[in-house]
Order: structure tokens, then C-alpha cells, then sequence
């Protein structure tokens, strides 16, 4: 019987299913495979974007000022601050940054982050600018402060609150230090390590990187400095157990580790007197007794003098060491697995005093991303540093030359 060319038959040799309509399908279903892909590839994308809360390369000239609102707080005598790439750099236009111009003033400039940190959580947050003290800074601060939402830009002054304070602060040739500095329950706690920053005239990249995981991390010029946890580093936490205040040391409590030799006994000839007449000296001929009164030799130091006795020491076989009073659990205890969470940071803000101006302020980086942080410092600050270097050697050898003619000027013949 030859097969049927109707619909039922081409239906029961496709298993019901027309060729036509089964193209239709598969050819839809491909479709929905391929935007279900794009999608979680643009979603995968979107997530792996950083989030940049503030970039600040002060590159668009004058427009800084906009931006960046002056503390107008009474008592201060605030200092200027003007656009500037130094005397030596790499790039005249790329290397501008914001120069502290006035000597002994107090600096205080803030600006507001393009986008607000609401939470951390889960997040890595990072901070990064550059720091170039051209001046040959002997006293002064060049850090940064994050401030919450609550700041008044216009009243900024140093004991405005912080949500964390870094950066580099020089005060003399000993005291030559990074800040890392958090507020926690209203208290700055500050670093337990000690952190060297640099103090010659290049600049310098400071970063900092707070992860989820309670640990940190401090790089200078895009190299480790220093790194831990929050918890160690950092006097976040009350101790879990405390000295009770309420104990007291036990009456019969034997503290002392050595006591006398009862069978030790002073020699017969111990006691002897701490001065003795000069048996050498001898009665001036001229002597008057009459006039004079009854000479008497004069005194010196007895050779056999020992001083006080005291019998010798031996071991305390009651001796219980020194007392202390017993550990209980501290009632201001209490857990905090979230040392790194900062829930509002709208602003960054320099707040520092100098004595010598000069500082230059650049790429003021916040992120949540430290891996786009290095890539930003390798295509900024690494490039900058390479040719800014090359310029201050060639400056300093011109330098050299210049002072070896003035020697030969006032020293001719040396």
C-alpha cells in the first residue's frame, strides 16, 4: 500500500510533528537560548563592573574649583590651593594636581563622591590618590579623610567626624608615618603597625584596601606595604575576658621569691667603722695645742668597712609567684564579624596642617574594585613616576653642574 501524502501521513512519519512546523520550533528555541545567553553574559558583565564612587584627576583645569567646596570654619586661617604639576613631571597636562600654596596654614577642601557609598557589605572598598612633597617637607600632614553624609562642607575642621582617615604625615626626621585610621562606635582607632611613608620629592601612591573578609591591605606605589586583620591590627573589639576588679590578693599569699638564710650568721669581724684616722698622718711641728686645740688626724675611708649585714639569700621554697587576679568574661564584650562594613561615605576631604607648602594632591581614586585600582595606578601614577623621575634626575644634574661652576668661580685654583 503506498504511503499516504496527507497531513496524517507526513505526521505519523515525524512522530506527529511536520518537518515545517519542526524547524519552527527548533529554530525559536535557538533564538531563546541565545538571548537567555546574552542576558546572563550582560548581567555577568554588569557585575563584574567596579563601582567607582569618586575619580578626581583634576584634569579638566579650573573646573575643580566647582567641585571642591573651601571650609570657611571661624578660628582657621585656611591656606590656598591651585592647580600645579610641579616643578618636574612627566606630562604637563596629565600630572596637574591640587598644590597646597601657603606655608603654615591649615588646608581643609572637600568634595562630594559622583556616587555615594550606602553599604559595604560583601564589598571591597579602596582608597588611592597620589602625594608628591616637592617642597622637602619636614612637618605636615598628606592625607585623606572619607566623611559621611553628615558633613557640613562649609564647616569642615579637624574634629569634624570621619569615617576613615589615610595617608601619609610627617612631623621631624623620626616621625614618618601612614595613617590608617577608623572611626568605630564613634572612636578613631588607630594602626598598631607601624607603616614608613616616603619623604623625598618624587610622588608617591598610597592605597588602601578593606575587604569583607576583615582584612586589609596598604600599598605604596602599587607594591604591599603592609597587610593583616581588622580585628588584630586595630583595638576594634573590648577584650572577651577581663582581671576581675573585685578580687584581691590572698592575705597569706607568699610573693617573695627569696628570703634570709637562717643559718647564716655575721662574722665576728664584720663590724667595722666606715672612716678611720689617717694612720699616716703626722702633727704639723707648728701645731699649738693652746692655740690650736688638741690636734686630731684627719679621717679617711676605712679599707675594712663592709657596710650593713645582711644574711644571704636563698630560694623561697613557699614562693607561689607574683598574684594575679583571676580572668573573667568582660560584660563590654561582643562579636563583630563586619569590622570592614561602612554604611554612608558621601565625601573625601583633605584636613591638614603644613609648615612648608608645596604638596601636590592627585588621582583620587574610591572604588570597590582593587584589581581596576591597580590597572588605574599602572596607566597612571607607574607611567608618571617613570617620567617624572627621569626629569628630577636631569634637573638634579643640571643642579650639580651649576653649583661645581659657582666653586670654581669662588675657588679658582682648588
Amino acid at each position: 500500500m503506498p504511503l499516504s501524502t496527507g497531513s496524517s501521513g507526513i505526521n505519523a512519519e515525524y512522530g506527529g510533528v511536520s518537518p515545517t512546523s519542526q524547524f519552527v520550533v527548533s529554530s525559536s528555541s535557538s533564538d531563546m537560548v541565545r538571548r537567555v545567553v546574552l542576558s546572563s553574559l550582560l548581567l555577568a558583565l554588569a557585575l563584574c563592573e567596579p563601582t567607582v564612587y569618586l575619580r578626581e584627576d583634576f584634569a579638566d583645569g579650573d573646573a575643580w574649583s566647582s567641585r571642591w567646596v573651601q571650609s570657611e570654619h571661624d578660628g582657621k586661617t585656611f591656606g590656598k590651593l591651585d592647580l600645579s604639576a610641579g616643578e618636574f613631571f612627566h606630562d604637563a597636562e596629565k600630572d596637574v594636581g591640587l598644590k597646597t600654596m601657603e606655608n603654615a596654614r591649615f588646608y581643609a577642601v572637600s568634595t562630594e563622591f559622583s556616587t555615594p557609598v550606602e553599604s559595604t557589605e560583601g564589598k571591597t572598598l579602596v582608597a588611592q590618590f597620589s602625594v608628591k612633597h616637592e617642597q622637602k617637607i619636614d612637618c605636615g600632614g598628606g592625607y585623606l579623610k572619607l566623611f559621611p553624609s553628615t558633613l557640613d562642607q562649609k564647616q569642615m575642621h579637624g574634629e569634624s567626624p570621619y569615617n576613615i582617615m589615610f595617608g601619609p604625615d610627617i612631623c621631624g626626621p623620626s616621625a614618618r608615618r601612614v595613617h590608617v585610621i577608623f572611626n568605630y562606635r564613634g572612636k578613631n582607632l588607630l594602626l598598631k603597625k607601624e607603616i614608613r611613608c616616603k619623604d623625598d620629592e618624587l610622588t608617591h601612591l598610597y592605597t588602601l584596601i578593606v575587604r569583607a573578609d576583615n582584612t586589609y591591605e596598604v600599598r605604596i606605589d602599587n607594591k604591599k606595604e603592609q597587610s593583616g586583620k581588622l580585628e588584630e591590627d586595630w583595638d576594634f573589639l573590648e577584650p572577651k575576658e577581663i582581671a576581675d576588679p573585685e578580687a584581691t590578693q590572698p592575705e597569706d599569699w607568699d610573693d617573695n621569691p627569696f628570703l634570709d638564710d637562717p643559718e647564716d650568721t655575721k662574722p665576728e669581724d664584720w663590724d667595722q667603722a666606715e672612716t678611720i684616722p689617717d694612720p699616716e698622718a703626722k702633727k704639723p711641728d707648728d701645731w699649738d695645742d693652746d692655740m690650736d686645740g688638741e690636734w686630731e688626724a684627719p679621717v679617711i675611708n676605712n679599707p675594712d668597712f663592709k657596710g650593713e649585714w645582711r644574711p644571704k639569700q636563698i630560694d623561697n621554697p613557699k614562693y607561689q609567684g607574683e598574684w594575679e587576679p583571676p580572668m573573667i568574661p568582660n560584660p563590654n564584650y561582643f562579636e563583630d564579624d563586619k569590622l570592614y562594613l561602612q554604611k554612608d561615605i558621601k565625601f573625601v576631604g583633605i584636613d591638614i596642617w603644613q609648615v612648608k607648602a608645596g604638596t601636590i594632591f592627585d588621582n583620587i581614586l574610591i572604588t570597590d574594585d582593587e584589581d581596576f585600582a591597580r590597572q588605574v595606578a599602572k596607566e597612571t601614577f607607574e607611567v608618571s613616576a617613570a617620567g617624572e623621575k627621569e626629569k628630577k634626575e636631569a634637573k638634579d644634574e643640571v643642579e650639580r653642574k651649576k653649583e661645581g661652576e659657582r666653586e670654581k668661580r669662588v675657588c679658582p685654583h682648588s
